[in-house]
Formats: C-alpha cells, sequence, structure tokens
C-alpha cells in the first residue's frame, strides 16, 4: 500500500473509530505528547502495540523503505524526527558531512528536513524538529516526504557525494 493511500486510511479509520485518534495539535512537546505522537503514528502505520518513546526519550521504525528514528529533546521540549541517509561503519572521510550539507544548501529536496549528522551512532539522517503539536495527518505526510527524500538520499545523492568529493 503505497504511503498516501496508508495517510488517507488512517484518516477513515480514525473518522469511523476503528483506529486511535491523533492526539491534540497545537500544544507544546512534551515528553508525554510526543511519546503519544510517536505511538499513534507507529500504530497507525501497523507496528501494533508500542509505548512509542521508550523512557530515555528514544524511539525508531521502519515504514516502506525508509528508517525513522524519533528522540524527544528536553530543553527546549521538541520531538526531533530523523529518516536515515547511510549509516558508516567507520567515521566519515573529510569532506563527505560538508558534501551533504553543500547538496542541501544547493537545494536538493530534502522532504522537508534538514542534513544532521550523529557522531554517537555514525548516521546521516534527513531530520525534522516539531516544538508544537502537529496535527497527526500533517505529521504523517512530513514523514511520508522525509523518508522518500531520505531513500533518494542514500542512493542518488550519495553518488553525487562520493563523485564530487574522492573523485570516483
Amino acid at each position: 500500500m503505497s504511503r498516501s493511500l496508508s495517510s488517507g486510511l488512517q484518516w477513515l479509520l480514525a473518522t469511523i473509530g476503528m483506529a486511535p485518534p491523533a492526539p491534540p495539535a497545537g500544544g507544546p512537546m512534551t515528553r508525554e505528547a510526543a511519546r503519544a505522537l510517536v505511538k499513534w503514528y507507529l500504530q497507525t502505520q501497523g507496528a501494533g502495540i508500542t509505548e512509542g518513546l521508550n523512557a530515555e526519550g528514544f524511539g525508531g521504525a521502519m515504514n516502506g523503505e525508509g528508517q525513522y528514528a524519533f528522540e524527544h529533546i528536553e530543553s527546549p521540549p521538541s520531538l526531533k524526527a530523523s529518516a536515515l541517509i547511510y549509516r558508516f561503519r567507520e567515521p566519515p572521510k573529510p569532506g563527505i558531512i560538508e558534501g551533504f550539507q553543500q547538496q542541501q544548501a544547493e537545494g536538493t529536496d530534502t522532504g522537508g528536513g534538514t542534513v544532521d549528522f550523529e557522531p554517537e551512532s555514525g548516521s546521516l539522517f534527513l531530520s525534522r524538529t516539531y516544538t508544537v503539536m502537529p496535527e497527526g495527518r500533517q505529521f504523517t505526510r512530513d514523514l511520508e516526504q522525509l523518508g522518500n527524500a531520505s531513500v533518494v538520499w542514500g542512493k542518488d545523492v550519495l553518488d553525487r557525494v562520493a563523485h564530487r568529493v574522492f573523485g570516483t
């Protein structure tokens, strides 16, 4: 099932009472609000029973080709939603992260996110940060765009950056 069909089905099922409604939009992104939003999203995408975020404020999932990571940030209270581009096995060579940032600056579609390298995990993401609770359908569309873009970045943009940095 395509993700946009999934978004419409999600809305329809919630409307007729067969799926949980999204948490109310507009409030601050407290840890509990972030947990409720991620839990709702994952359940409506077929994840089954989940808490959304663990006790430390982290969560993750695969949806289609996209791999997602979620992190609640305490100050200022926000939820970072990230779609994986690439996981480095070793620290990236000089110029690689800058090459991805240059692609973003040149206007390559990021699905509404920004290039985000997490040195601790060696992972490169496209990330969006929410300080206010978004409407559920919008959050689903945002993640769909982010995930679709991350797949393109993991294939096409990765090749472009490697070619520019290494001349291969």
